[in-house]
């Protein structure tokens, strides 16, 4: 039986972009714009994991994780930010993986097997602050750098 992910983006490529790859890999996506629909999934289809991006409109993803974790602390969640600087309360909040962006790919499906993989008495342990263990991803290319121009 496929694994099925909840994607929670509000930016519509990344969204399907996310949602076309994980397909790909054989898995079954589920995506939501917005928290609201994404708590609405979570609560009527079976979920393995969640992608949550935390610059949502409306209740924000932090907001989101708490009450995703709060209804299933089993639950494997990657959270996926364009806002820096995110690790710490990450780890407070028992994050299992955090991926900046633009993403690292092969490092979210990486990512994605293993927390799939993981033992899931590791999560409320975490959750609670028992382990600190954080999954960290940079972005793929580092903010404010400009990459090279190719010449003609």
């Amino acid at each position: 039986m496929k694994k099925a992910i909840l994607v929670v983006d509000d930016d519509p490529q990344i969204r399907q972009s996310l949602g076309k790859l994980l397909s790909a890999e054989g898995y079954e996506a589920a995506l939501a714009a917005d928290g609201q629909r994404g708590v609405e999934i979570f609560d009527t289809q079976q979920i393995d994991l969640v992608l949550l991006d935390i610059n949502l409109p409306g209740s924000g993803g932090w907001e989101i994780f708490g009450a995703i974790t709060s209804s299933n602390p089993f639950l494997p969640i990657i959270v996926i930010t364009g806002r820096e600087d995110q690790q710490d309360l990450a780890t407070l909040a028992g994050v299992g993986a955090l991926m900046e962006k633009p993403l690292n790919l092969p490092l979210l499906l990486k990512s994605i097997r293993e927390m799939i993989a993981e033992d899931s008495k590791a999560r409320p342990s975490r959750r609670i602050g028992l382990r600190s263990d954080l999954r960290y991803v940079p972005p793929l290319h580092p903010r404010n750098v400009s990459l090279p121009k190719s010449n003609p």
